[in-house]
């Protein structure tokens, strides 16, 4: 809306203002790498806290399979499924306990007290079920044929 002028006069009429132009459309891999690189707090702190769960867990399970295969003799003899399943379960409750304690729910503007809830254990668990998988396909196919 037009202001008066100071001496009383009649407002001057603005401008027309020529309508913004449409945002640039982006690909489908420029918006994916968009999001790889500014991905949210939480969602890398999960994948974080997942990775460096799934990675102890899965040097562990691969030095005992390393074990076995060069004929060690251990107590129960060869485990490894159970032992896989362990480190499965291991994974995601380990990496989905982890997320749940280092990713506060946000509170936006307000100033009050960050709490927990069951979502940042979920988003844990969404976390760990890929990477526990990922990390021991990696670790057992391409890094074991390596130490053998």
């Amino acid at each position: 809306m037009a202001s008066p002028s100071p001496d009383g006069a009649a407002p001057a009429p603005e401008p027309a203002r020529r309508p913004a132009p449409a945002p640039k459309q982006r690909g489908f891999f420029e918006v994916r790498w968009r999001q790889f690189r500014r991905a949210p707090r939480p969602v890398f702190r999960a994948v974080v806290s997942s990775l460096s769960v799934a990675l102890v867990l899965g040097i562990a399970f691969l030095v005992y399979d390393i074990a076995l295969d060069r004929g060690a003799d251990l107590p129960g003899g060869d485990l490894r499924l159970a032992v896989l399943t362990l480190y499965v379960v291991l994974v995601l409750l380990v990496g989905s306990v982890v997320t749940y304690l280092v990713v506060p729910l946000p509170t936006g503007a307000g100033a009050t007290r960050r709490t927990r809830t069951p979502w940042s254990l979920a988003l844990g668990l969404f976390a760990a079920v890929p990477l526990a998988y990922l990390v021991l396909v990696v670790l057992h196919e391409i890094v074991k044929p390596f130490l053998v």
